[in-house]
């Protein structure tokens, strides 16, 4: 999911994680601090003369005091938005989309709900997946405990542990840093919500 009138910038510089973004758009110094290590509680604009307007969205479903109550391994705050603006999250499963566009600070915006082929995703950006169990940028209602174990890569990931206790397998799909060539990879792009009709962009 990502803001409206994202898609043609995507086109161009592929799924950028935070930290890519701020590296292609030469952001340096205390904005690049602000916006990668502490908590955005709205979206952040920036701008750059040659690659345009990006938006880089909010963190609303996690804050400062939910973090401190939930990370472990001597993790900070800080420590762990750094973690996560590294990272291409993805949903892997419509539920779970859903129930982010339903969140109240979300269920009346327009967004752009890009959606991939996991298999080729896998097949050229395996080396960089990383699975999580749980929704890593939320602490809201409750700051479930997270770490340094939190995110594993697909060969050491418990899959049949969380199966044999009846959890949900994996809950997030994070790539280090860059989808490039994204194109590449698409089932569809579609302009949703908002009040407005649904806008195909690719289908």
């Amino acid at each position: 999911m990502a803001a409206p009138g994202s898609w043609s910038g995507i086109k161009r510089h592929g799924l950028r994680s935070t930290t890519a973004l701020l590296d292609l758009f030469e952001i340096q110094g205390a904005d690049r601090d602000w916006i990668e290590s502490r908590h955005r509680p709205e979206c952040v604009t920036i701008e750059h003369r040659r690659h345009g307007v990006v938006v880089i969205r909010d963190q609303k479903p996690m804050s400062d005091a939910g973090l401190v109550r939930a990370l472990e391994n001597g993790l900070t705050p800080t420590d762990w938005y750094r973690i996560l603006n590294r990272k291409v999250f993805f949903w892997l499963t419509p539920e779970r989309l859903q129930t982010l566009r339903d969140a109240r600070a979300y269920r009346n915006r327009r967004q752009t709900v890009i959606v991939i082929e996991t298999q080729k995703l896998l097949e050229r950006h395996a080396d960089r997946v990383l699975l999580s169990p749980m929704n890593s940028g939320c602490t809201k209602p409750v700051p479930h405990t997270r770490g340094t174990q939190t995110f594993a890569r697909i060969g050491e990931y418990p899959f049949a542990d969380r199966v044999r206790r009846g959890l949900e397998p994996v809950v997030e799909l994070a790539v280090d840093y860059l989808v490039s060539n994204v194109t590449d990879l698409l089932v569809s792009v579609q302009e949703i919500g908002g009040g407005l009709p649904t806008r195909t962009l690719l289908l």
